[in-house]
C-alpha cells in the first residue's frame, strides 16, 4: 500500500486528481452559497486543495511539479480572452482615449500602493518583490517575479487575495457611487483584479467581462515591460 502511495505522489495523477477536485467542490459550494463575490470559487478551491495536501501530507513541492503542465494552460487561457474582446471591440474602440489615459497611472499605483505599505512596514526587499506584480494576471506574474526576486508562493498568494478584495471593493464603491455602466465596472475589475475580477466581469454582463479582459491585458503587457526596468532602477 505504501509503494502504491508513493509512486502515486512521484506521478501527476495525484496531483491533479486533487486540484480538480478541489476547483468542483469549490465551484459546487460557491453554487450553494448563493454565488457570494466575497468568497470566489478559485478562493475556496484554493482551500480545499491546501487541506488536501496537508491530509495527504503531500511535499509543495513535489506537488507543484506535478502539476506544472496545468500551470502551461494559464497562457492559453489568458490568449482566448481575445475572443470577447473581439466581439465588442466597437465599444473598445468608441473610448480608446480614456482608456489610455487611466492605464498607466492604474498600473502604476496597482504595484505602488503594495509595496508602500510592506516597506513601511518593514518588509524585507524578497518580500517587496513577492507583491509589486499582485495585479497581474498569473502567467505574466510568473515572468515578471523570475525577472525581480522574490516568493513565488507569496506572490500567488497576492493576487487571490488581491483578486477577492477587487470583487469587494469594486462591488461596493460601485453602490456607493451608483455606478452602472459595464464598461467601467469591468475594466476596473480588470485592472485591479486580474482573472478573478474577469470571472465576476462576466457574471455582470458580456460587456463588462471584455472589457475587464482588456483592462488585466493592458495592465499585464504595461507592468511586464516597466515593472522589471522600474524595480532595477530604484534599486530594490
Amino acid at each position: 500500500m505504501n509503494e502504491l502511495y508513493d509512486s502515486l505522489l512521484d506521478t501527476p495523477t495525484l496531483a491533479v486528481a486533487l486540484t480538480l477536485a478541489a476547483y468542483l467542490g469549490g465551484v459546487a459550494l460557491f453554487e450553494r452559497m448563493g454565488r457570494p463575490s466575497w468568497c470566489p470559487a478559485v478562493l475556496i478551491g484554493a482551500v480545499f486543495t491546501a487541506a488536501g495536501l496537508w491530509l495527504l501530507r503531500y511535499d509543495f513541492a513535489d506537488y507543484q511539479r506535478n502539476v506544472a503542465w496545468l500551470t502551461l494552460l494559464l497562457g492559453p487561457a489568458t490568449v482566448a480572452l481575445a475572443v470577447p474582446l473581439y466581439q465588442q471591440r466597437q465599444h473598445i474602440f468608441a473610448l480608446w482615449k480614456p482608456i489610455l489615459c487611466s492605464l498607466p497611472l492604474a498600473a502604476v499605483l496597482a504595484a505602488f500602493y503594495a509595496v508602500l505599505i510592506a516597506w513601511l512596514l518593514g518588509a524585507p526587499p524578497a518580500v517587496l518583490a513577492s507583491l509589486a506584480p499582485k495585479s497581474v494576471t498569473a502567467p505574466l506574474a510568473m515572468g515578471i517575479q523570475e525577472q525581480i526576486g522574490g516568493s513565488l508562493s507569496l506572490m500567488l498568494g497576492g493576487l487571490l487575495i488581491t483578486g477577492v478584495l477587487t470583487t469587494i471593493f469594486v462591488s461596493l464603491l460601485a453602490r456607493l457611487l451608483n455606478i452602472t455602466d459595464q464598461r467601467i465596472l469591468g475594466f476596473a475589475l480588470g485592472v485591479n483584479g486580474h482573472a478573478i475580477g474577469i470571472v465576476r466581469a462576466f457574471e455582470l454582463g458580456p460587456k463588462a467581462g471584455a472589457f475587464a479582459s482588456l483592462g488585466m491585458s493592458l495592465v499585464g503587457v504595461f507592468s511586464a515591460l516597466f515593472l522589471p526596468l522600474a524595480w532595477k532602477l530604484f534599486g530594490s
